[in-house]
């Protein structure tokens, strides 16, 4: 093997070791910025997760602003959004076989479009910033109308309500969505 071809390959490999560090410093930095969280919710023996990432405001237009109207959104940053089931659920009167979805969202003035899709994403988009969602795994996709919030929410927040109804919620900014959530047919 000649000395340039040996110092090519010593020269590859050390830019593919760089990239992987500066890759994942990238992404420990980012986590740091936006925390992961889980949210439950337990009832009898139903089970139901969210595992997202909570991005803040920081002085920000969030919606039609850094989140555009009427693109998906991975709903949360970093890695995608997941929601798990342990039990059938009909989720605003249709039906979610338990399981576990990816969370996607595409945001509106009035409504917003809540898309559960079945396959598992390693990030929430690619390297071109769109969300990597593919809309051939989507099981279950509905519209909610959004409510305006009189105070602003810092730090994007996914929640269960079960006041009246179980509702899983979404706030961020000064944007509600409510999802409604009933037990399905088992």
């Amino acid at each position: 093997m000649s000395k340039t071809l040996k110092w090519i390959i010593v020269i590859a490999a050390g830019l593919l070791v760089f990239a992987f560090v500066a890759f994942n410093v990238m992404k420990i930095q980012t986590i740091k910025n936006s925390p992961e969280t889980t949210v439950v919710f337990e009832q009898s023996d139903l089970n139901i997760s969210v595992n997202y990432s909570r991005p803040s405001k920081k002085g920000r237009v969030i919606f039609d602003g850094l989140i555009p109207y009427g693109k998906v959104w991975r709903t949360g940053a970093n890695e995608a959004t997941t929601f798990e089931t342990n039990k059938n659920l009909l989720v605003n009167g249709q039906v979610l076989p338990a399981g576990r979805y990816t969370l996607w969202t595409i945001p509106g003035l009035d409504s917003w479009s809540v898309i559960f899709n079945s396959k598992q994403y390693g990030w929430g988009v690619n390297f071109d910033g769109v969300a990597s969602m593919d809309p051939n795994f989507n099981v279950l996709q509905t519209e909610v109308v959004v409510e305006r919030l009189l105070e602003p929410v810092e730090m994007f927040t996914i929640s269960f309500d079960d006041s009246d109804s179980l509702t899983l919620v979404l706030e961020w900014d000064q944007t509600h969505i409510g999802v409604p959530i009933q037990l399905g047919q088992q």
